[in-house]
């Protein structure tokens, strides 16, 4: 009775009147239903059925029928009557029905018909039917349904696909995201034109996660395109949410004075809207102190904090977090330690990441008693060391003079089968390349067997050492050893392709043209210092047309002062990409194909290089460069190393103008070389101006820049300069290692300072600095020139009794 009153409340007003009419449907949907459960549509007669709109909604709506029986009655109602056309209602319903009953391959077809029937549904069918392909992982279809909405002229508003773009870039089809986005931002032309297909733009929230994915992918192109096309939209405005992503991307990027301007552009909006929604919040502040860091403006970064601490925004745990991770990589350790500290007594619990840092910062620095005092502390604060905790304590271990205590963790963790991965293997096969090459190979070998990938740094690093020593021939013990078919074969097929076009180059130059011409030498580094930084006080604010826009007011309320005059000062025309790294340029970077050809030119380069075969690596450079292999820091480091250890100091210059030119951002390692370049020419009088450019630039100083800068100076005879930065170096939280004593010790005594030269000596035993065969011959001249002085004073003694005589 019930399912009566159902039938009946369904029917249209009209047949109610007429009870046998009614009735008459009643029985009719009841052996329609009947014949399609038993037989399907074979046993149907089209003469003999009245289709219309609300009896085949009714069987469509048949909950004892399947899905495909309702979608055979669909297609038959319109097959047997050509004068009969489905509706919107009854499309939306059976599209509907098949999208819940997983038959969603069935619906182009049904577009297809409906597109022949000039139908079309409404706007949440669309949606509905975008949601199911999305969730069905069918992305194509998903696209080929916008097509078809834009080809119906369909008006559709952001909730339509808002959820499609947010769905596509969680599964990881961020290329999908982008096309259909494009395609939306194309059809959207402003809500006062008729013919528009798109009613609005994407909302926030699908913008956001697209230029979050974007952003992850390190698509940067893809990412300034999406921004730049949203920003001609005077529709479209930025929230909070998305300055704040966006200026982490830029700052990710290196793109300083964009990061800075969009957060220039949130204070003017809060100002002139005097509205908080566009209010800078905790994120935008850490993403700042992030963006700072990433550029080596460490200084900036602290100041940044601090103004943050008394601005009413508590920091949490990810502002800690990137600031003792910028220190750390700065050589800041004091000030990594004593944030280290404030977080734990704020209640933050530092994590693995944190620990990680600052271990690493610590060993970099030379303080390995301090590293693993706090590896202790780590373990006894129950935090889990992972695997790449270890690899930074066995790295730690063989650069601070512990070879033998890294290696036997290195084994005692192997036997525990635990924290022990391919880069493990890759860092002790590197140290055991220098002087134990069998042992590396068979460790190799090893490798394989537990399952971890020979990746291409292992590889180019035994490749380096086996033509440093004379061993080629060895590669092919090599290949034996490595389970991936591929990387090896290429590698040799690069090499031999080298090997070839090094016999007959192309002729893209022409002859005697220098690779790298000179335009001036290292003396010019004060006005070249001068040029590259420019005043501080000179900063203007341009807009993206080059017009001058007013600076902000000065607002004594403002609860970020120091970040205002930042943002003031910065320049539209600065370098997109860092002036600085922080991160030292490395020979492979291994980022996929599209990084192999400038890895193997770094790799080779540093074999012709090792064996002073400065004109292969020369044509190399100018062959691959002329080939459109685009090289990176380290590509100019090796070649300005080696100029400048031969002497070619005009041609070094060259390098460095190239190098920045290409807006190639310079490492602590280009400005060591410059350094060890003034010393060559006798210039050291310059470092000044050539510190003051790094620091400037966001720069530090490193411990192998501080005992180039006291080898260079000392040996000038800048002998108090030296010192000073021998103290600047300890007070800074870098211990110094036994390159730096070795130098002291020398310079002094060679300057005649033996007392002084003495007292290093003392300094250095007394730290347990390792002695090495450079100390010894140093001690030697020390221990002659003493010998020299007392026979000196001896001299002069008996020459005064001697006059004493009568």
């Amino acid at each position: 009775m019930r399912h009566g009153r159902t039938l009946i409340s369904s029917l249209s007003p009209p047949l109610l009147k007429n009870p046998s009419i009614h009735l008459g449907n009643i029985l009719l949907l009841a052996s329609l239903t009947k014949t399609l459960s038993e037989s399907g549509t074979r046993n149907l007669d089209p003469n003999s059925i009245p289709l219309s709109e609300p009896l085949v909604l009714q069987i469509l709506r048949k909950s004892s029928l399947q899905a495909s029986k309702k979608l055979d009655f669909f297609n038959w109602c319109r097959s047997s009557n050509p004068n009969f056309k489905h509706s919107a209602v009854t499309y939306s319903h059976i599209f509907r029905t098949l999208c819940r009953s997983g038959f969603v391959e069935e619906v182009p077809n049904l577009l297809f018909s409906m597109k022949e029937d000039g139908v079309v549904v409404d706007s949440n069918t669309f949606k509905f039917l975008l949601d199911a392909f999305i969730r069905s992982g069918k992305f194509d279809t998903a696209l080929d349904v916008l097509d078809y909405m834009e080809e119906l002229g369909a008006c559709l508003n952001a909730s339509v696909y808002d959820s499609v773009l947010v769905a596509l870039v969680r599964k990881g089809q961020v290329d999908l995201a982008l096309s259909i986005f494009r395609k939306l931002l194309e059809a959207y032309n402003g809500n006062d034109n008729a013919d528009s297909v798109v009613c609005s733009l994407p909302g926030s929230v699908a913008i956001n996660e697209l230029l979050v994915a974007l952003r992850k992918a390190d698509m940067r192109a893809e990412f300034k395109q999406v921004f730049d096309k949203l920003r001609e939209k005077e529709e479209f405005e930025l929230d909070t949410c998305g300055y704040n992503i966006c200026i982490h991307s830029f700052g990710c990027w290196g793109d300083l004075a964009a990061a800075l301007s969009l957060f220039k552009e949130m204070k003017l909006k809060e100002k002139s809207l005097n509205s908080g929604s566009f209010s800078p919040d905790l994120c935008t502040y850490n993403s700042l102190i992030h963006v700072l860091c990433s550029v080596g403006k460490v200084k900036d970064a602290l100041v940044v904090w601090e103004e943050l601490e008394v601005s009413g925004h508590e920091p949490d745990v990810f502002t800690y977090r990137i600031l003792i991770q910028g220190c750390s990589k700065s050589y800041r350790i004091d000030e990594a330690t004593k944030i280290f500290s404030e977080m734990q007594y704020n209640g933050f619990a530092p994590d693995t990441v944190v620990y990680n840092s600052l271990l690493n910062g610590l060993f970099k620095a030379r303080k390995l008693m301090e590293a693993c005092q706090l590896f202790e502390k780590m373990v006894q604060d129950g935090v889990r060391a992972s695997c790449w905790t270890y690899n930074i304590l066995i790295d730690g271990l063989f650069r601070n003079g512990r070879a033998e205590a890294a290696y036997t963790m290195f084994c005692d963790l192997k036997k525990k089968g635990q924290f022990v991965d391919g880069v493990t293997y890759s860092i002790v096969v590197l140290q055991l390349c220098k002087d134990r090459l069998e042992e590396a190979l068979r460790l190799v070998e090893e490798m394989e067997a537990r399952g971890f990938l020979v990746d291409l740094v292992t590889i180019t690093s035994l490749l380096v050492e086996f033509y440093k020593q004379g061993r080629w021939d060895w590669t092919e013990r090599l290949m034996k050893h490595i389970r991936d078919g591929h990387l090896v074969p290429n590698v040799l097929k690069w090499k031999a392709n080298m090997e070839t076009l090094m016999k007959k180059p192309p002729k893209n130059r022409k002859d005697y043209t220098p690779l790298f011409p000179s335009r001036g030498d290292f003396s010019e580094m004060r006005s070249y210092a001068g040029q590259a930084t420019g005043s501080n006080d000179d900063f203007e604010y341009c807009d993206e047309k080059g017009q001058e826009m007013s600076f902000i007011e000065t607002d004594q309320w403002s609860s970020s002062p120091y970040m205002d005059q930042l943002a003031n000062q910065v320049k539209s025309t600065e370098h997109a990409s860092r002036l600085f790294s922080l991160i030292r340029g490395q020979r492979v970077q291994e980022k996929g194909i599209g990084s192999f050809d400038v890895d193997m030119v770094n790799t080779f380069l540093s074999i012709f290089l090792a064996r002073g075969k400065l004109s292969l690596a020369c044509k190399l450079f100018e062959i691959f460069t002329d080939m459109g292999v685009n090289p990176v820091s380290y590509t100019y480091n090796s070649i300005m190393s080696s100029f400048v250890k031969k002497g070619y100091i005009n041609e070094a210059w060259g390098v460095l103008n190239e190098m920045d030119e290409k807006v190639c951002p310079t490492d602590i390692a280009t400005y060591n070389l410059i350094i060890q370049g003034l010393g060559k020419t006798g210039r050291a009088d310059i470092a000044s101006s050539v510190l003051e450019k790094l620091m400037k630039q966001g720069g530090y100083l490193d411990i192998v820049m501080y005992n180039t800068l006291i080898n260079v100076l000392g040996k000038a005879g800048y002998i108090d300069e030296a010192r000073k930065l021998f103290e600047q170096m300890r007070s800074s939280g870098i211990n110094p290692d036994v390159i730096t004593y070795n130098t002291l010790i020398e310079v002094h005594t060679k300057a005649g300072q033996l007392k002084d030269a003495y007292r290093f000596l003392k300094m250095m035993l007394d730290a347990g600095c390792s002695l090495n065969h450079i100390t010894d011959t140093i001690l030697d001249n020390l221990g002659k020139e003493i010998e020299k002085l007392r026979l000196r004073k001896a001299s002069i003694v008996r020459d005064d009794n001697n006059g004493d005589d009568p």
